[in-house]
């Protein structure tokens, strides 16, 4: 039953990012908890670790919560043997882990509906419906994890950037000498942030995404903590930015990308200062900045 939740965690700087994932978990546990899986039916697999064991695991277990880890999605799972009497309530639960990839999208439907292109996973609720999974590139995963090994799994994980404190947010990242944007985007580091809000949060904070972090003062620090709160939390208040493939538990696309002010707009005028939007290469991913707002970095040691 336990689906290698040791092997090597997915932590690339894909889309969706915290917000949409955010998201889409808001609209999943408005519906979900409290539902029961009855079935559990599989296309392309080649995503998930073990199939199998959604089959032999999954069907009879109650949905209790819908739960967001970085750029996962957890949706707990009870034995339903727990509401027959105390001498079941040490029955063990599961986590149904799933990270949709760049196009994975995760949607309640009713059964009766049109299934959609691409879709590789119903999962047949008591109340007529189905949590659908559809995904065209197959770039996402789907695990479990029983409660006994969820803390292995969050081992691999780093700080949530909405609960970190500034003083824990200094120390983790201004002692390092890497690119500030590399480590952003450094799921170990902190978990959920992605090329969109790691170049937006850097933007607002006028800092250059190649600067080494050890280099930054306190108050710069201070500046792109609350930088990234801002973005991360007015990106979740328009349900995401969707640029491909994204859209919420409801089928909906987001709108925070109509509020992008450098990502993805290479040559077009600052907001800011009018000068022209640029594009480089920072930690092997492409990085929109302006350069008369986020000046870039001296060479100097601290």
């Amino acid at each position: 039953m336990i689906v290698r939740p040791g092997c090597a965690i997915f932590l690339a700087a894909t889309m969706p990012e915290l917000p949409e994932v955010e998201t889409v978990v808001r609209g999943l546990r408005a519906s979900l908890p409290g539902r029961t899986i009855l079935d559990v039916r599989l296309g392309k697999s080649d995503f998930v670790d073990d199939p199998s064991a959604l089959g032999d695991c999954l069907p009879g277990t109650r949905i209790s919560d819908v739960t967001r880890l970085g750029k996962f999605i957890c949706i707990v799972l009870e034995s339903l043997e727990k509401s027959l009497g105390p001498e079941s309530i040490s029955a063990p639960r599961l986590n149904l882990i799933i990270h949709l990839g760049m196009t994975g999208q995760l949607t309640v439907r009713p059964a009766s509906d049109p299934v959609a292109p691409h879709t590789h996973c119903f999962f047949a609720l008591d109340d007529g419906r189905e949590l659908r999974y559809t995904d065209i590139r197959r770039f996402g995963r789907m695990l479990i994890v029983p409660e006994s090994r969820m803390a292995e799994f969050l081992g691999h994980l780093g700080k949530e950037p909405l609960q970190i404190g500034p003083d824990e947010f200094c120390r983790d990242l201004g002692s390092r000498r890497a690119r500030i944007k590399a480590l952003l985007l450094d799921q170990r580091v902190l978990r959920g942030i992605g090329n969109i809000y790691a170049d937006e949060s850097l933007f607002r904070s006028r800092i250059h995404p190649a600067q080494i972090a050890e280099n930054l003062g306190k108050k710069q620090l201070l500046a792109l903590r609350r930088a990234v709160r801002e973005i991360l939390t007015a990106a979740i208040r328009l349900r995401g930015s969707s640029i491909s493939d994204y859209v919420d538990a409801n089928g909906k696309r987001g709108e925070f990308q109509q509020r992008h002010r450098v990502y993805q707009r290479t040559g077009k005028s600052c907001f800011r200062c009018r000068g022209k939007i640029r594009r480089v290469i920072v930690a092997g991913r492409s990085s929109h900045f302006c350069p008369r707002c986020q000046p870039a970095p001296r060479s100097r040691e601290k």
